[in-house]
C-alpha cells in the first residue's frame, strides 16, 4: 500500500486554486495598466520567486526606471532653457504649483460656503421680517476651480463623444450591411475624417450662434460649441471600425440569418452587432482617444470653463508660475487620456470576447 500524505494534497490543491485566480485577475489587471500586480502575487505564493521576479522588473521596473531617468533629464535640463517667462520649471516647480491648485480649490470652496452661509442667514432675516417676496436664491458665480475645469472638460467630450457614437454606429452598421450606403458615404468620409478642429470651430461656432440664441438654456454656447467640434472630428473611427466590423461577418451567419427569415431588427442585435462589437469598441476607444485631443483645442477657442480655457488663460497671464501651471495641465491631459482608454477598454473587456487592446 502507498501512504497518501492528505496535508500536502490539500496544500497543492489550495495553491493551484490560488494559482487560477491569480490567472484570473491577471486579466483584470492588463485592463487597468496593473499587470505587474501577477507576477507580485505569484512571487508571493512561491511560485518560482526567481523567474517573477524578472517579471516584475520588465512591467514595474522598466517602466519606473524610464520615469525616473525623464524626470532627472527634465530636472537638469529645463533651468538650461530661458523664456520670456524666466526658465523652464521643473518637477519641482511643477508639483508646487499642483500644491498651489489645490489649495486655491479649497479657498475658492470655503468662498463659496461663505457666500451661502450669509445669503442663507440674509433670506431667514426677511422671512423673520415678514418681507418674504424678497427673498433670493442665487448661485454663486466665483472663479472654477481647477477641479470645476477638469470635470467640465470631461462632461463635454463626453457628451460629444456619445452624440458622435450615436451618428456612427449607425451609420457604419448600414454601410457594412449595404454596398449602396458604403458607396454613398465612403466619399464623404475620405473628404471630412481629416478636417481638423480648427476649421469646424468657426463654422459650429456661427451656427450654434444662430440657432442657440438664448443662452439661458440647458447648455452654454461654448459648452455646445466645443462638444460638436469633439463630435465632428471624434465620430469617425467609430463610423469606419463600425462598418469594417459588420462587413467582416462570416458569410454563412448572414446565409443562416436569410434562411430563418429574420427581420432588420432582429438581425442586427442577434447576428451583426454580436459580432462586429469587438471592431465597434476599438472605434469607440479611438473616437475617445481624438475627442479628448480635440476638445483641449477647442476649449481655448470656445472659451469652455475646461481644461483648454485653463491652459489658455495660463498662456495669456503670463505670471512666473504659468508655465509650471500649464505643464500641470499636460500631465492632467495625459493622465485622464489614459484613464479614458482603460475605462473603454474595461467596457470592451465586459461585453466582448476580443483581446485587442
Amino acid at each position: 500500500m502507498i501512504a497518501i500524505d492528505t496535508h500536502t494534497l490539500d496544500t497543492k490543491a489550495r495553491r493551484a486554486r490560488l494559482f487560477a485566480r491569480i490567472n484570473k485577475a491577471d486579466a483584470w489587471f492588463n485592463v487597468f495598466g496593473l499587470s505587474w500586480l501577477t507576477p507580485v502575487l505569484k512571487a508571493a505564493a512561491g511560485d518560482n520567486p526567481r523567474a517573477q521576479a524578472g517579471e516584475i522588473w520588465r512591467l514595474l521596473g522598466v517602466p519606473l526606471l524610464a520615469i525616473a531617468i525623464f524626470l532627472m533629464l527634465w530636472a537638469t535640463l529645463a533651468p538650461k532653457v530661458q523664456t520670456s517667462l524666466g526658465a523652464v520649471p521643473g518637477p519641482a516647480q511643477v508639483w508646487e504649483q499642483v500644491g498651489e491648485l489645490r489649495q486655491d480649490a479649497i479657498r475658492e470652496g470655503q468662498r463659496e460656503a461663505a457666500f451661502y452661509e450669509r445669503q442663507a442667514a440674509r433670506n431667514a432675516e426677511l422671512v423673520a421680517s415678514g418681507n418674504e417676496d424678497r427673498v433670493r436664491d442665487r448661485a454663486y458665480t466665483g472663479q472654477p476651480t481647477y477641479y470645476d475645469q477638469i470635470w467640465t472638460s470631461i462632461k463635454t467630450v463626453f457628451f460629444g463623444f456619445i452624440i458622435a457614437s450615436i451618428v456612427a454606429i449607425p451609420l457604419g452598421i448600414a454601410a457594412g450591411l449595404s454596398v449602396t450606403a458604403n458607396a454613398a458615404l465612403n466619399p464623404l468620409i475620405q473628404i471630412f475624417k481629416p478636417v481638423s478642429p480648427l476649421a469646424w470651430l468657426p463654422i459650429v461656432t456661427m451656427i450654434v450662434s444662430a440657432v442657440y440664441t438664448n443662452n439661458d438654456g440647458m447648455f452654454s454656447k461654448s459648452f455646445l460649441i466645443s462638444a460638436i467640434t469633439v463630435t465632428l472630428c471624434s465620430l469617425w473611427p467609430t463610423l469606419i471600425n463600425t462598418a469594417l466590423g459588420v462587413s467582416a461577418i462570416d458569410k454563412d451567419l448572414v446565409s443562416v440569418s436569410r434562411v430563418l427569415k429574420m427581420n432588420t431588427y432582429t438581425k442586427i442585435t442577434k447576428l451583426v452587432l454580436p459580432s462586429a462589437l469587438p471592431l465597434i469598441f476599438t472605434g469607440l476607444r479611438l473616437s475617445l482617444g481624438v475627442g479628448w485631443m480635440v476638445l483641449i483645442a477647442a476649449e481655448m477657442l470656445a472659451q469652455n470653463p475646461g481644461l483648454g480655457k485653463f491652459v489658455w488663460d495660463e498662456f495669456q497671464n503670463g505670471s512666473s508660475q504659468s508655465l509650471a501651471r500649464i505643464m500641470v495641465a499636460v500631465l492632467t491631459i495625459g493622465i485622464i487620456g489614459f484613464l479614458l482608454d482603460r475605462v473603454m477598454y474595461a467596457l470592451q473587456s465586459m461585453f466582448t470576447f476580443s483581446n485587442n487592446r
